[in-house]
């Protein structure tokens, strides 16, 4: 679930506590979480040297150790860092024990990595190879935007959470950008009009803006590293508020399935295209039962 306003929510926190500290040792408890490397490969890497900086790509944390080593560390689903907690967090899978900090890397789906990448050249192929611009990237620009676009047929919804065109967007941030751009989700991303894009590209920066001066939103496993939830989930336009009055014009936000997730619209501010029109009135004329003679 973290996406990009939560993972750099938790860069901030982190960077004044581990940059310029080494990391004394490296215990991965679960081996799937260093894959294809064994645990005891990628701390025999790490291990001994300093944390020169933390940064992000996407919905990556990327730590840069001396000598251009790096851990590339994703949270998936569920993972998160705690800093210097009391005992062991339930779900620890990794523990970074740094000369004055340690670090519990909690996960209890199990969908979180770490993976290790030697050179500035390995690290743009790993990035380049699995994202795309971020949008707050200066190249992510309208005429960039709209390319992007005209080249994808999918829905707008499944190309907002495809990570090789743009990254760090998910869920939450998707519906709450295609809501303040009046885009239906479902409209296929090559029929967007400039104006639409333009709208999308603003909306889906304000969005993740947002979430990162509200730290980022809590609704499942989500804290900072002090074990605190953000407050990003009481801003919700949309995402999670089925059956709610549109902030907009009062209508009621619905819920459907879009990019095989729950998708959250009002469909009187995002009317629906007309392909998904006539589906739709289709699929009614053809459960209505027949007249009788």
């Amino acid at each position: 679930m973290p996406e990009l306003p939560e993972v750099e929510t938790i860069r901030r926190h982190l960077a004044p506590h581990v940059e310029g500290r080494t990391l004394r040792t490296l215990e991965i408890l679960d081996e799937r979480w260093s894959r294809p490397l064994a645990g005891a490969e990628l701390s025999a890497a790490l291990e001994g040297r300093v944390i020169e900086r933390l940064g992000r790509r996407g919905k990556y944390l990327v730590w840069e150790f001396e000598d251009e080593a790096y851990l590339l560390q994703h949270l998936r689903m569920t993972g998160t860092l705690l800093l210097d907690p009391t005992g062991a967090p339930p779900h620890t899978r990794v523990w970074l024990r740094l000369d004055d900090h340690v670090l519990a890397y909690t996960d209890p789906r199990r969908f979180g990595t770490g993976e290790l990448a030697l050179g500035g050249e390995a690290v743009d192929a790993f990035f380049a190879a699995r994202l795309g611009l971020e949008p707050f990237d200066e190249e992510f620009t309208i005429a960039h935007l709209h390319a992007l676009a005209r080249t994808s047929r999918a829905p707008v919804k499944a190309f907002l959470l495809d990570q090789k065109r743009i990254a760090g967007v998910g869920n939450i941030y998707a519906d709450e950008a295609l809501f303040r751009a009046k885009i239906h989700p479902l409209r296929p991303a090559n029929r967007l009009s400039k104006a639409q894009v333009e709208a999308l590209r603003d909306g889906v920066i304000a969005s993740l803006s947002a979430g990162i001066a509200a730290k980022g939103a809590s609704i499942d496993d989500f804290r900072d590293p002090y074990g605190v939830q953000g407050t990003f989930q009481d801003q919700f336009l949309v995402h999670l508020r089925e059956g709610e009055p549109c902030p907009r014009c009062g209508g009621a936000v619905r819920k459907l399935r879009a990019a095989g997730r729950g998708t959250y619209v009002c469909e009187k501010c995002q009317p629906k295209p007309r392909a998904v029109r006539y589906a739709a009135a289709s699929a009614s004329s053809a459960r209505r039962p027949a007249r009788s003679a």
